[in-house]
C-alpha cells in the first residue's frame, strides 16, 4: 500500500490538481495540508467520486489539514490532545491496510517565523505538546505513521545553504532538537532509509526562479513507527507536480508499505 502526504496551500486553488495526481498515482491514503477552507467547503463529493472517503480538519483562510483514504477513516482525534489551540493543524484517523491497523497522524507543524519571536515559543510549545501526545498513541497503536508539513529541515542535507541559513527558521537547533525527540519515541524517517539523490528537496520557494535553481528544502516528513519499518519498500518525493501551472510550493512524499 502507499500512503502520501502533500502540502497543497489551498485545496480550493488546487483541486484539479490533486485529482490529476490521484488519477495518475491511485494511492491508499493521501494527507494533505494547509487547505485553506473550512469544513462546509471541503470537496466531499468529488473526492468520493475518485474513490477517497474524507476526515477532515478545516480552517477558513489559513491551515487546515485532511485524511483522504481508499477504507473508511475511524477513531478520529483533532488537534493535540490536552493541548489548547485555535489553529487546524493535526488530525489522526486509523485505516485499515494489508498490513493490519494503521495509526494516520497528518500534521502541519508550527512555521515559527524566526527564531525569538512568539510564534517560535509557539512552535517549541507545540512540538513538546506533540511528542508528549505521540507517545501514548504509540503506546495504543504499534503501527503508526507521523507525516505532513514539519517545517523543520532534519539536517544539513534538507537544506540548500546549510551554512548560509545555520540558525535561521527551519534550521535551528532547537528545531532539530524536537525532531530528533520524535524519532527518539521510535520512530524513523522513511526517506533516510534508502539510498536518495543529493539535495532531495520537497518545497521550493516561488521566488527567484527556486525551484528551477534546486535552491529547496525538505521539510515535508514521512516518520513509521518500529512495527511498519520492516514493511517500508522505499519513500520518495515526487517533483512533477511542481512543474503545474500554479502549483503548491511543496511536492507529495510517497511511502509504500509491503506486508511480510
Amino acid at each position: 500500500m502507499k500512503i502520501a502526504t502533500w502540502n497543497i496551500n489551498s485545496l480550493t486553488v488546487r483541486l484539479p490538481q490533486v485529482l490529476d495526481w490521484l488519477a495518475a498515482n491511485p494511492v491508499d491514503v493521501l494527507c494533505l495540508q494547509e487547505l485553506k477552507l473550512s469544513d462546509d467547503k471541503f470537496p466531499l463529493k468529488e473526492l468520493e467520486a475518485a474513490g477517497y472517503q474524507s476526515a477532515v480538519f478545516g480552517q477558513k483562510t489559513y491551515n487546515g489539514v485532511a485524511i483522504l483514504s481508499r477504507t473508511p477513516a475511524r477513531d478520529i482525534v483533532k488537534n493535540i490532545t490536552g493541548f489548547t489551540d485555535e489553529q487546524s493543524r493535526v488530525i489522526a484517523a486509523t485505516v485499515d491496510t494489508p498490513a493490519g491497523e494503521v495509526r494516520v497522524v497528518n500534521g502541519y507543524f508550527v512555521n515559527g517565523q524566526s527564531p525569538g519571536s512568539e510564534k517560535f515559543d509557539y512552535k517549541m510549545k507545540w512540538l513538546e505538546s506533540l511528542r508528549d501526545w505521540l507517545r501514548g498513541e504509540l503506546q495504543a497503536h504499534p503501527k503508526l505513521v507521523l507525516l505532513g508539513d514539519f517545517n523543520i529541515t532534519a539536517d544539513d542535507r534538507d537544506s540548500y545553504d546549510p551554512e548560509g541559513l545555520r540558525e535561521t527558521i527551519h534550521h535551528t537547533s532547537e528545531e532539530r532538537l524536537h525532531f530528533q525527540a520524535l524519532i527518539k519515541l521510535g520512530l524513523n524517517d522513511a526517506f533516510r532509509m534508502f539510498e536518495q539523490p543529493e539535495k532531495s528537496y520537497s518545497w521550493w520557494d516561488y521566488r527567484e526562479m527556486a525551484f528551477r535553481r534546486n535552491r529547496g528544502l525538505r521539510i515535508d516528513h514521512i516518520l513509521v513507527s518500529e512495527a511498519l519499518k520492516p514493511l517500508v519498500a522505499s519513500c520518495v518525493i515526487d517533483k512533477l507536480p511542481r512543474k503545474n501551472e500554479r502549483p503548491s510550493d511543496h511536492a507529495p512524499v510517497v511511502l509504500e508499505l509491503v506486508p511480510l
